[in-house]
């Protein structure tokens, strides 16, 4: 054997051995982990809400750069692939990944969703329901029990939930005398107090309240209605809030995240827990710079209900508290903690 043939089946050896390796390397890699996953998001927002770029976008942002690109999110706005109400059930069966929702469209099965929606006029500041939500442990509570239908629960942020009104309230005859958009326990709570309250899908809120269907709405406070386009037809954004509250739900399917490699899983729980702080805080600044801009720009009007409104709703609000107590022995617990909350600030 000449020396360039020996050479030649060295080389041919070695060639062998190195192909052998990489393919040996690249199998010990689990195949989930190459892969790239899309999840289907269907939103409770329609793309004109500001929570739709705000929350969603910075969501969809945020794991995608900490997952390189191996989890994306496909965004839909609200309707686009179910019905806002919906959403939870198609989550709940796997059928939709991750979704948004408002606690109150899923009240047939979690019974702290009424609590979770926020009791009218229980916090006075958004602090409040932060801790109440994250320190004390609610939240908790609301993931374990969202986990009995297979999701996931996990609240994008607290804020205000703030009126617009065609007229202004001056009495507690013009109070009763409304009809308002609501959902929820909100709903309830202003039709027993004396309003005429109904729910209207986002997509339609605008056109309701400019055709007279409804006097007044909330979504969100400042920066929804002002995203919205509520502003151009209601010139009044009542005080006090309605309530304070984790009026905002990211959902997502545990069937489709026990699916996940182990890192992404953390990741895509990180990042949740992370978007309550991020978006709790940047909600109440740009709820400042909104309604600044809207009285400057749009000329609307800060309309602050009555002291004579505002303890008859007060009454009426902290009737139905109990009522909501009532759901479960996870609600009574919730209630409890709740009022215990409140006392020791001295509320009560």
């Amino acid at each position: 054997m000449n020396l360039f043939s020996l050479t030649r089946r060295k080389f041919l050896v070695f060639t062998s051995a190195m192909t052998l390796g990489v393919s040996a390397s690249l199998s010990a890699v689990p195949a989930s982990a190459q892969e790239t996953v899309t999840w289907k998001v269907q939103s409770h927002w329609p793309g004109s809400s500001s929570s739709y770029t705000d929350s969603l976008g910075r969501l969809k942002r945020v794991i995608e750069e900490r997952t390189d690109g191996r989890l994306k999110l496909q965004l839909f706005e609200a309707g686009a692939l179910f019905k806002a109400k919906d959403t939870f059930d198609a989550v709940s069966r796997g059928i939709l990944e991750m979704g948004t929702i408002s606690p109150s469209y899923a009240q047939d099965k979690m019974t702290l969703a009424g609590i979770a929606s926020g009791l009218p006029f229980a916090f006075r500041h958004v602090w409040e329901a932060a801790y109440f939500n994250q320190n004390m442990g609610f939240e908790q509570m609301l993931r374990d029990e969202a986990a009995k239908y297979g999701v996931y629960w996990a609240t994008d942020k607290v804020y205000p939930t703030e009126m617009v009104v065609k007229k202004p309230i001056k009495s507690w005859d013009d109070f009763t005398s409304l009809k308002i958009r609501s959902s929820g326990a909100l709903q309830t709570f202003l039709t027993e107090a004396g309003a005429a309250a109904s729910y209207i899908p986002g997509s339609e809120l605008y056109s309701a309240l400019d055709s007279g269907i409804v006097d007044g709405a909330h979504w969100g406070a400042a920066q929804g209605a002002y995203s919205m386009g509520l502003y151009e037809v209601a010139k009044y954004h009542v005080k006090p809030a309605l309530n304070i509250a984790g009026t905002d739900v990211i959902i997502v399917s545990q069937k489709a995240l026990d699916k996940l490699p182990e890192d992404m899983q953390k990741i895509v729980k990180q990042a949740l827990d992370e978007q309550f702080w991020v978006r709790t805080n940047e909600y109440q600044y740009k709820e400042r710079v909104t309604l600044a801009k809207a009285i400057a720009e749009q000329g609307v009007q800060i309309n602050t209900l009555p002291d004579d409104v505002q303890a008859k709703l007060v009454k009426t609000a902290q009737g139905m508290w109990d009522e909501e107590g009532k759901r479960s022995e996870e609600a009574k617990k919730a209630l409890g903690m709740l009022k215990e909350f409140l006392g020791n600030l001295g509320y009560l």
